[in-house]
């Protein structure tokens, strides 16, 4: 099932499994950057969440080539996991568990994947 919907730099999918999964190509060190954008994805273009309560797991992972960027890994998932507020889940004290890495790639951006504790 791939079901990516695409709108600028992000795309977004909900996994059979029910996750969602959103990819955000390219990277800024300007983490209030991906706030905005993501906000704007989910209100515009991919209205097909509806906030779910319980718990959460998020796995964020940074790509990046050449060197690694200065960004710092903490202010990035806050941004990311504001992004996403009123649309995976209701608010993000919800995550019971993050992961949140950087790692080299073949292009830069961001993935993130949040699905729902079992």
């Amino acid at each position: 099932m791939d079901g990516w919907t695409k709108a600028g730099k992000v795309k977004g999918r909900i996994t059979e499994a029910g996750a969602l999964e959103v990819r955000v190509s390219g990277l800024t060190t300007q983490t209030k950057y991906y706030k905005p954008l993501l906000r704007e994805f989910f209100r515009k273009d991919f209205q097909r969440l509806r906030p779910g309560h319980g718990d959460y797991h998020v796995h964020i992972v940074m790509e990046y080539t050449g060197d690694a960027p200065w960004m710092d890994l903490d202010n990035l998932a806050k941004a990311l996991l504001d992004s996403v507020n009123g649309n995976a889940f209701v608010d993000d004290h919800q995550v019971s568990r993050l992961l949140v890495e950087r790692r080299v790639g073949d292009r830069e951006g961001i993935w993130m994947k949040v699905e729902a504790a079992d």
